[in-house]
């Protein structure tokens, strides 16, 4: 039995959670619901996948610039764990 890997995605969702509420929540809402006031498209309901790419190529995230390629993994992680 394998739990390492566990070990690591649970870390990944607890740092990507941590990350979200810090750099991306006052945007896209606490629940990675979507701010339609500011134009912030809801997060939650999409996969890690698609979240890595949308923050990697949209030049709307400034603030996702500063963030590591590990950081915007994690984040990721956390957003892929949230169902609409």
């Amino acid at each position: 039995m394998c739990l390492a890997g566990s070990v690591t995605r649970s870390q990944d969702t607890a740092n990507g959670e941590k990350t979200y509420k810090a750099k991306c929540a006052a945007c896209h809402g606490a629940n990675a619901e979507g701010k339609e006031a500011m134009k912030s498209p809801a997060l939650k309901g999409k996969t890690a996948e698609e979240i890595q790419k949308q923050i990697s190529t949209s030049p709307k995230h400034a603030s996702a610039k500063s963030l590591t390629p590990d950081q915007i993994k994690e984040l990721a992680a956390y957003l892929g764990t949230l169902k609409k």
